[in-house]
């Protein structure tokens, strides 16, 4: 990052309200405790964190304090992640991750909100854009898009994930296949350093990882259900995400997505692109010309 890049972040993210996020408060999302946070008012924003993170990331990044300032903002540990419940059963995944989301609109009375997902958080987005799109006001997909088909390949790539990951807390296949082509594979010292910090973090649960990536193939939308998407969308990627390609198919399926290419930005990792000041802007700039007006 260069330095005038790097003066105008820490300027802006200085400008924003300090924001502390409690241990709790929690809900039951049908037998699975789930953490959240709810601040703010106006238009209703929920905020959905990628794998292995949590909803701190969110703050971390200064997209919270900065939507804060005029939308109610909602983000969650995702279950398996941060201080939720974390099931060890693949089956407790998947789509069930979706309905987490809707079941915590449910108990804050919210029908409709701005949905933005990162990563994996993407990924939910858009299985709940085909599965409960009337729960919409936009959808935001952050470096990824979900899946457009599942093959063999895919479950043997997904078992060989959820392996790795229980053997060293980390996966170094799915590490190497979201390195950027255009940067150096880590070392091995690297994955080992990888796998020893998040083997001591204890908001990291190997075993519910793995179970999450066993259960990858039921974020699957179809093609058709893509095409039949009436929710305005908006796309967001680093020019050197590895997921590109899956936003440029994206793009000819559901023309009417907004996309937004974040030069220099990588999908995780320092430059990931949530943490680059131009991922919130789009975002702030996409809900603006999509009002809803729910008052808190």
């Amino acid at each position: 990052m260069n330095r005038i890049r790097q003066a105008v972040m820490i300027l802006g993210f200085a400008l924003l309200p300090a924001i502390v996020v409690a241990q709790g408060p929690f809900f039951d999302s049908n037998g699975v405790r789930i953490r959240y946070s709810d601040q703010g008012s106006g238009d209703p924003i929920v905020l959905i964190h990628g794998g292995g993170g949590s909803l701190e990331v969110w703050l971390d990044s200064g997209v919270l304090p900065n939507l804060v300032r005029d939308h109610r903002v909602i983000a969650l540990d995702v279950r398996g992640h941060g201080k939720s419940d974390r099931p060890h059963e693949a089956k407790a995944y998947g789509r069930e991750m979706g309905l987490d989301v809707v079941r915590l609109m449910d108990h804050l009375g919210i029908h409709r909100a701005h949905i933005v997902g990162y990563s994996l958080g993407a990924f939910i987005t858009a299985q709940l854009l085909t599965s409960h799109p009337e729960r919409f006001i936009t959808a935001t997909l952050g470096g990824a898009t979900g899946p457009f088909q599942w093959t063999q390949e895919d479950d043997a790539r997904g078992e060989i994930e959820a392996s790795e990951m229980e053997r060293e807390c980390i996966s170094r296949s799915q590490i190497f296949r979201l390195t950027p082509a255009n940067q150096p594979k880590p070392s091995e010292e690297d994955i080992q350093k990888r796998s020893a910090a998040c083997m001591a973090d204890p908001a990291r649960d190997r075993f519910a990882q793995a179970a999450l990536s066993r259960s990858r193939k039921d974020f699957m939308i179809t093609p058709s259900q893509v095409t039949s998407v009436k929710v305005p969308t908006l796309g967001v990627v680093g020019s050197l995400d590895g997921y590109v390609a899956n936003f440029q198919e994206l793009k000819a399926l559901l023309p009417a997505l907004r996309l937004v290419v974040i030069d220099g930005a990588t999908h995780g990792g320092e430059r990931a692109a949530h943490f680059r000041p131009e991922f919130v802007a789009a975002v702030r700039q996409f809900i603006s010309s999509h009002p809803h007006q729910i008052s808190r």
